[in-house]
């Protein structure tokens, strides 16, 4: 654990495709990166960062999940892929290295600190993100896997 830091960051364009998911069926939103990769370079718009999953509504075991990827600029959207803002704001952020099923732990810890107010109305989430910084096909080991939670505020 390296520790939960409060990070003020602008609004970030990306590209997304979104489904609603469960534990046991979270690859049928997290294997759509190549899709979305595939669409930024038919409109050779650039990558302006690290993949990541914004989670949008946390209903008990049920998901809404975007997975998106920076860009620099919205565009007209074509086809399941669609272009959106991540809002700009402050975030309880903090950096995990191991396998991704210790996110969630890491989400708890930073919802737990009751001196922070998220943007968030019930089950749905202004900026909830899960950002993978690194490439599962460059580094097989998930135990080296290196996944920051961003959490925005409400202030």
């Amino acid at each position: 654990m390296v520790g939960m830091d409060i990070e003020t960051r602008a609004a970030q364009p990306y590209a997304a495709v979104k489904a609603t998911v469960t534990h046991e069926t979270f690859a049928k939103i997290a294997d759509r990166f190549p899709e979305i990769m595939h669409w930024l370079a038919d409109r050779e718009l650039p990558v302006a960062g690290a993949p990541f999953l914004r989670y949008l509504r946390v209903a008990g075991e049920e998901f809404e999940v975007e997975a998106g990827i920076p860009t620099i600029a919205e565009v007209p959207a074509a086809g399941e892929v669609y272009t959106a803002t991540l809002p700009g704001g402050r975030y309880a952020v903090e950096v995990h290295e191991g396998h991704p099923d210790g996110l969630s732990a890491v989400a708890d810890r930073i919802l737990a600190d009751d001196s922070l107010t998220f943007d968030r109305a019930g089950e749905r989430w202004g900026a909830r993100l899960e950002t993978f910084f690194t490439d599962p096909a460059v580094e097989r080991d998930p135990a080296k896997w290196t996944t920051e939670v961003a959490i925005r505020l409400a202030n």
